[in-house]
């Protein structure tokens, strides 16, 4: 395993709150994929689905047994969060926030950058994937 990592996150709502899903997919410096996470996590919001996202990238690279990770996400708020830019005012993102900042502290070093959502869709379709799942099973027939 590599010890620098790339994470891709993405969180995504259907609904602000509503049924919420988590994607992440984590490639090593060679650009081979090394973990992907697709998942539903209930109802919450964009911002908490954004966040709990980069939570399960960052303890899924430290079990790879990463150093040094880049993080990727089309999420500017939670960027400008992160570099303390922003401030976190929402009471919703306060444990999250401080729970990322827990795991960060874990790596030897890190990297946050914002891209446009073109360049995070592998991301953005995973947590899609989760959502339509969630819903195709939520519409079938109690047996």
């Amino acid at each position: 395993m590599s010890e620098h990592v790339r994470i891709y996150v993405d969180g995504a709502s259907r609904g602000n709150p509503g049924p919420a899903a988590i994607g992440v997919l984590i490639e090593d410096d060679a650009g081979q994929e090394r973990a992907r996470i697709s998942k539903y996590i209930g109802t919450t919001t964009n911002n908490q689905a954004e966040y709990r996202a980069l939570i399960a990238g960052l303890l899924e690279a430290a079990a790879l047994g990463a150093r040094s990770v880049e993080i990727r996400t089309d999420s500017e708020l939670m960027v400008r969060q992160i570099q303390g830019s922003y401030m976190v005012r929402n009471t919703g993102l306060k444990p999250l926030h401080r729970e990322v900042t827990q795991l960060l502290s874990r790596f030897s070093s890190f990297h946050i950058r914002h891209v446009p959502r073109k360049l995070n869709t592998r991301a953005d379709g995973l947590a899609n994937k989760a959502l339509d799942e969630h819903a195709q099973d939520s519409n079938r027939p109690l047996s």
